[in-house]
């Protein structure tokens, strides 16, 4: 770098963002503001990343905003080693190998999601999958080391903006969105991982930082191509990313007025629909309205109300700003008609 960045005085009603060198004290300061809820840019030999908790929904639903996403993508939790992987994710054989062959490096590995796993369900966008990762990178491993928690991490920029390599493109994106920008320099790989899905037969979701080549010595053979018709085109990080993925047993009934016997109630707002006091459950996304709760509780109140056996789930209204357009494309995809 060839000075230190002075970020603008912050603008009324936006996050004051601090800039702070990698030097002694930067991962515990990191560290904090992650437990505390907080979003922290920092380097990985990829690019930077905008980390989060990947245990904490809220904190996950801040990201989402942070980063203007228009939907609810599953993203990367980054761990410290492959004994933290395994808590989060299970391994079968080809999966060790790859780790053991790449990691900490530039690989991203989508597995089936363990039993128990702690990252938030937002942040695996519901799926029974999740992608893992461990960076190579110090600083990075030391904020995750002294978190104590899996950290996602996608790239600091806004959604659909060229991804991050220095602290300058991420201030230039996100100045105002985030709490804390760590400067440790230009990233050293310049592109994103290369993510692998193991859940049937080895898939190439996304070339990136290893090359295809790297992979093929592994596996004894060139991963498949994921087909573009089970990809959801923003992310590209998980499988099976068609509309009836996202649905659970339980069919949905959209912007409900009103609640049906049997019903359960997925519910908005603090002005609860008629018919209500006889629903078979009734979880409220945010009594408040607030679109931030309403995000964070979405996909773990849709798997409580799928296990309610009920006949249907009412659906209150949400509304598109922000953050509600994401959680009506999550909705619109958990109504959609399923393939048998």
């Amino acid at each position: 770098m060839t000075g230190p960045i002075t970020p603008a005085k912050p603008t009324p009603g936006k996050v004051p963002t601090r800039v702070i060198p990698n030097e002694a004290g930067a991962a515990a300061e990191a560290a904090a503001c992650l437990a505390g809820g907080g979003l922290v840019a920092f380097p990985t030999e990829t690019v930077y990343g905008l980390g989060a908790d990947a245990t904490n929904a809220t904190a996950v639903a801040k990201l989402y905003a942070a980063k203007g996403r228009p939907s609810f993508n599953p993203l990367i939790a980054h761990v410290i080693d492959l004994p933290a992987a395994r808590r989060l994710a299970v391994f079968d054989a080809t999966a060790e190998r790859l780790a053991a062959k790449f990691w900490p490096g530039p690989l991203t590995l989508v597995l089936k999601k363990r039993t128990g796993c702690p990252v938030a369900d937002l942040a695996t966008a519901g799926l029974d999958s999740i992608a893992v990762r461990v960076p190579d990178h110090e600083l990075a491993r030391e904020i995750i080391k002294r978190l104590g928690h899996p950290v996602v991490a996608p790239s600091a920029n806004r959604s659909g903006h060229v991804s991050p390599t220095t602290a300058k493109h991420v201030l230039d994106d996100l100045q105002g969105r985030v709490d804390l920008i760590i400067d440790g320099g230009p990233a050293a790989v310049g592109v994103e991982s290369t993510i692998v899905a193991l859940l049937d037969r080895p898939l190439l979701l996304r070339p990136g930082g290893l090359p295809r080549n790297e992979i093929r010595r592994v596996l004894g053979k060139d991963p498949d191509d994921a087909p573009a018709s089970v990809m959801d085109p923003e992310a590209l990080i998980a499988p099976g990313m068609m509309a009836s993925h996202y649905a659970p047993r339980t069919t949905l009934r959209l912007n409900a007025t009103d609640v049906k016997p049997g019903e359960a109630l997925l519910a908005f707002g603090a002005n609860l629909p008629k018919g209500t006091e006889n629903a078979v459950r009734v979880l409220n996304l945010s009594p408040a309205g607030d679109l931030l709760e309403a995000a964070a509780n979405l996909f773990s109140d849709l798997r409580t109300l799928d296990a309610a056996e009920a006949t249907g789930i009412a659906v209150m209204k949400v509304p598109f700003e922000g953050l509600g357009e994401a959680i009506n494309d999550r909705l619109a995809r958990a109504a959609a008609p399923r393939d048998n």
